[in-house]
């Protein structure tokens, strides 16, 4: 799994509209929360997914924007985001290939990625991760803690 201090794998991953994301597209502008999630509608996930919808404002305060990434298709994602009302971006990753890159997929991405989330900096690198499946508001509590000490220093 990518370390804190590393730098960021870079990736490309397709959103609810068919457009394409890239990390680099932030870099020097934005940091980024992005967060692994297993599955759409599953409990835990959208838990987890409303947790970085309600408190977006902080987040966008500290200059910073969220993602997420789960192996969901695109056209899932929008459903998923068109019913819990999720304004930030969704991307699918339905060949495994960023989770995989950053350490998360499980059985090479066979079942759902692990429950992480990582805080990137404006230059690309790891500044803070977050492991922990069960304990869901942690990743936006310890994600906020980070970007709010980024915003100080």
């Amino acid at each position: 799994m990518i370390a804190v201090g590393e730098k960021a794998p870079e990736f490309s991953g397709t959103l609810a509209d068919g457009k394409q994301l890239r990390l680099k597209d932030f870099r020097g502008r934005r940091n980024v929360i992005l967060y692994f999630f297993p599955k759409d509608f599953t409990p835990g996930c959208t838990k987890e997914a409303c947790a970085f919808r309600d408190r977006r404002a902080e987040v966008a305060g500290l200059d910073a924007e969220v993602v997420g990434v789960s192996f969901d298709t695109a056209e899932k994602h929008a459903k998923f985001a068109e019913s819990y009302h999720l304004p930030y971006p969704l991307v699918s990753d339905s060949n495994a290939a960023i989770a995989s890159a950053y350490g998360v997929a499980t059985l090479g991405g066979w079942l759902p990625t692990k429950r992480v989330t990582f805080v990137i900096d404006k230059q690309g690198v790891v500044q803070h991760v977050t492991k922990s499946l069960l304990d869901i508001d942690r990743h936006i509590d310890e994600a906020l803690d980070t970007l709010k000490r980024l915003h100080s220093a």
